[in-house]
Order: C-alpha cells, then sequence, then structure tokens
C-alpha cells in the first residue's frame, strides 16, 4: 500500500498481481526466447518435412528461409530487450509461428503443382516477411509512447481515408471484379491493408474522447411508460454517419464486400467499447445492411457473390464464368483432408484458384487435416487473443480501444475468411493474417504487432519508470473531474 491507501503491486513477486485488472509489471523477455525458439523449431520441422516430402531432400531455399526468419525474429527479440522489456511475450512468437507456416504452405503448393513447380512466390513471402518484421521493429522503436498517437488524430483520419481513396484513382488496379489495389510500375499494392491500421487509431482517439457523450447524453423512446429503447441524439451521428459512409463507399467505388465489412464490424466493435451502448450496433448493423441491399440491387458483382454463396452447388451456378467453381473445389479438398490431411506430398489443393491467398486456409485443411487447421486458428486467435488482455491492462483508455480494436480486427478476418470458404458467408476474397500470399496485409499486420507491443510495454511498466506527468493515473495527468471538487472555495467571500 501506498502512502494514500492505493494498492501498490511488488515486481519482486512473482504472484503478485493488480486486484484492478491490470498487468503485473514483469520483465518476460525470458519467457519470449523459450516460445520463439519453439515457434522457429515449428518452422523448421514443418519446412524440413515438406522439402523431404516433395524433393527427397533439403532443397537449398528451405535454409534461406529458416535463416532469414530466424535472424529477424531473433533481431525483434533482442531490440525488445533493451527497448520494450516489459512488453507481451506471446506475440512476437505465435506472428513468426504463423509466417513461418505461411511460407511453408506456399513453398509447397508452388512445389507441388503439375505444371511449371517453383518457388518465386514463396521467395517473395519471405522478402515481405522481412519487410513486415522492419516496420514491427520500427514502431517498437520509434512509437515509444503510443499515448502520443492522439496528437495525430485527424491526420491520421485524413491519411486513412486518402489511402482508401487510392484505388478509385488511375494507380486503381481492378481483379476479378474489385477494385481494392494501385499499381506502381510492376508492383501491386492494397492501400486499404494500412488503412485499417489508422482508422483503429483514429477511432480510439476520437471515441475515447467523445465516449461519455455518446454514452450518457441519449434519448429514451417509450411505449405506455416502459423503456424500450434508447438511442443517440442526431448530432451524436455524425460519427456513425462517417464510418457508415466509408464502408458504403468502398462497397460501391471498389466493389470490395470484404474490407467494407472488416472495417464498418470493426467500427461497431470500437463504438461499443467505449459507449457500452447496444443501440449503436443496432442502429449501425441496419444501416450497413441497408447499404448493402442497395449496392446488391445496382451491381452485378455483388449480385454474382451473393448468387455463388446461396447456390454453390447449383451446375449452372458452379459452370458460370467466376461462378462458385472456388468454393466448391475448396470444400470437396476440406473434406478430403480429413482429420490429419493428406500430407505435404499428396491433395490437390494446389490446383485451385487463389489456393495461397484468399484460400490458404483451405490448404491448411487439406495438407494438415482439421488437427492442423485448428491448431493454426488457435495460433490466430491466440494472438487476439493477448490484444483483448492487453486492452484489459491497459490503464489509458485510448490504449484499452487500440488494442481491443486489433483484437477485433484480427480475429473478425479470420471469420470472414473461414467463413466465406466454407459457406457461412459469401467469399469475399479477404486474407488470412501472416498465412496469405502478399505484401501488404503481411506488413500491415507486423504492424500491428509492434504496436500491440509498445502498448503492452505501456500498460506492463511500473510507474517509477514513468517520466513525470507520463505515467497512467499520474496526479501530473490526471483529469479532474469538475462536479468532484468543493462548492466554495476557501478565503473566498
Amino acid at each position: 500500500m501506498d502512502s494514500r491507501g492505493r494498492w501498490e503491486p511488488d515486481v519482486t513477486d512473482p504472484q503478485s498481481a493488480p486486484e484492478d485488472g491490470t498487468m503485473r509489471p514483469a520483465r518476460q523477455r525470458r519467457a519470449e526466447l523459450t516460445l520463439l525458439l519453439a515457434a522457429l523449431g515449428i518452422t523448421v520441422a514443418a519446412l524440413s518435412t515438406a522439402s523431404l516430402a516433395l524433393t527427397e531432400g533439403i532443397d537449398p531455399s528451405v535454409t534461406t528461409y529458416l535463416m532469414a526468419l530466424g535472424i529477424g525474429a531473433l533481431g525483434i527479440h533482442a531490440l525488445l530487450r533493451f527497448v520494450a522489456p516489459y512488453a507481451d511475450p506471446v506475440l512476437l512468437p505465435v506472428a513468426t509461428a504463423l509466417s513461418g507456416l505461411g511460407i511453408t504452405m506456399i513453398w509447397v503448393l508452388q512445389m507441388s503443382r503439375s505444371t511449371d513447380p517453383g518457388h518465386g512466390e514463396a521467395d517473395r513471402q519471405l522478402l515481405w516477411t522481412l519487410a513486415g518484421m522492419v516496420l514491427c521493429a520500427s514502431s517498437v522503436l520509434f512509437v515509444r509512447n503510443p499515448r502520443r498517437l492522439t496528437l495525430y488524430t485527424y491526420l491520421l483520419a485524413l491519411a486513412a481515408l486518402l489511402l482508401l481513396l487510392l484505388p478509385l484513382s488511375p494507380l486503381g488496379h481492378e481483379v476479378l471484379g474489385a477494385r481494392r489495389w494501385i499499381m506502381i510500375g510492376p508492383f501491386t499494392m492494397q492501400p486499404s491493408e494500412f488503412a485499417k491500421v489508422l482508422l483503429v487509431v483514429f477511432l480510439a482517439s476520437y471515441l475515447g474522447r467523445r465516449r461519455d457523450v455518446l454514452a450518457l447524453v441519449t434519448h429514451t423512446l417509450r411505449i405506455g411508460g416502459v423503456k424500450v429503447f434508447s438511442v443517440p441524439r442526431a448530432r451524436d451521428l455524425a460519427p456513425m454517419g462517417v464510418g457508415w459512409g466509408m464502408a458504403i463507399l468502398l462497397l460501391v467505388g471498389t466493389k470490395d464486400l470484404g474490407t467494407s465489412l472488416l472495417l464498418f464490424g470493426t467500427f461497431l466493435a470500437v463504438l461499443y467499447a467505449a459507449t457500452a451502448r447496444k443501440s449503436w450496433v443496432l442502429i449501425g448493423l441496419v444501416a450497413f445492411s441497408a447499404g448493402a441491399y442497395v449496392a446488391y440491387l445496382l451491381f452485378g458483382h455483388v449480385q454474382n457473390r451473393v448468387r455463388t454463396w446461396l447456390n454453390a452447388f447449383d451446375e449452372e451456378v458452379y459452370n458460370a464464368p467466376g461462378g462458385s467453381f472456388q468454393v466448391v473445389e475448396g470444400m470437396i479438398a476440406l473434406a478430403y483432408g480429413g482429420l490429419l490431411g493428406t500430407g505435404f506430398h499428396d491433395g490437390h489443393a494446389q490446383e485451385i484458384f487463389a489456393a495461397d491467398s484468399d484460400l490458404i486456409l483451405v490448404s491448411v485443411g487439406e495438407k494438415l487435416g482439421v488437427t492442423g487447421l485448428l491448431a493454426v486458428l488457435v495460433l490466430l486467435f491466440l494472438i487476439a487473443q493477448r490484444a483483448f488482455r492487453i486492452a484489459l491492462g491497459s490503464r489509458d483508455v485510448f490504449l484499452k480501444l487500440t488494442a481491443l480494436g486489433y483484437g477485433f480486427l484480427i480475429a473478425f478476418d479470420v471469420f470472414i475468411v473461414l467463413g466465406g470458404a466454407t459457406l457461412i458467408i459469401p467469399l469475399t476474397g479477404m486474407t488470412t493474417p501472416f498465412l496469405s500470399a502478399g505484401g501488404s496485409a503481411l506488413m500491415a499486420n507486423w504492424l500491428i504487432v509492434g504496436l500491440l507491443l509498445t502498448i503492452s510495454e505501456s500498460a506492463r511498466r511500473p510507474k517509477e519508470s514513468f517520466s513525470a506527468g507520463l505515467a497512467p493515473g499520474d496526479p501530473v495527468t490526471e483529469v479532474i473531474d469538475p462536479r468532484s471538487l468543493p462548492k466554495g472555495i476557501p478565503g473566498e467571500r
């Protein structure tokens, strides 16, 4: 207990933990190193087994992948020891394991193709992984106090909006009806992947400031004196309107149902976390459903997605151009994998269109079976769980909402991908975090890991290590509610 009677954790006692849910200020870099070596061991086993199964030896490219991934991961670990010793010890090992499994699956799918086998895509995936690790390390190194991001709230919102609009510019590049990429020379990039990172920071900052008004100032609808529903004031609907407008703009302008659903779902999750008002969620779902229905009536691409979802096994839909053959073949591959999978040397997932990107989880399910697919899903949702734990452990509202937003973003992304592959929802062409081929999503997800690491460092760091006025709850920065002040001032007449 301190002089004011407040509980202070004993950092020397490994069993001590704050009673308010905040995280214990313990350095856990040794635990992280142990988990990281285990993650690299999984990658070694996966790549070695795949190489032996497909080439009857250890391919030189496999050795290159292992060395580069190990150097990158251990380099971030060394940086954390000096810069962020209190950061979460689980995020880096899990992200490394998933990236290693992603490279393994892409290499297997390419090397087992019946025509033109090779590993060029796996080589590019390794380069994107290393670029993502550099972004992760940069965020840890330069965003030492993540609370300062609130100084750039509207600048980040503007940058995110510009990124979302880039595919509608002359640089935009359309693939299979969706205009979500930009092309610069031989390179393509998906700007929305980086926009979602900035949007979460903007939402956390804006809603963190406005949460009291949005939560408390409402109109109550009553029937016969019985409270039925609470709705916000018209003037407070502005953030909902902006979020809805951006989602519909994405849906209409780029015909990208997956990204618009992901971003608007994340917006609703952060809004609900900030206000605890179920009415916001209901209003948002109704508004998005209405906009999506109008888009369905206006655009053939959206109609085709829905028709494919509802009638996937219809022969006419299956054989139609852009029909359901992709998702049906994916479901057959999942069934063929069974409980333990076909192994890396067998199966037909490599012949399915986008097996290494949109349907990477289908490829995992066929090669490694339901057992391997569940293990991968556990790793993916473990990242989301750690993000939610960081949110619970943070004292600052902005950091809470930011960590929660990133956790929901990753979990909802996995749901959209797996739901589309199993016909729970229409197939949207989204990529699985850390696994799917492609550079934009992979780098953005590694950037999210870096930001979560620096947020967890701020949440775990002892108060004594903060500069004056920067510690959560420090009297220098404490917000004082005027209602708690005495009505009279001593000495006043």
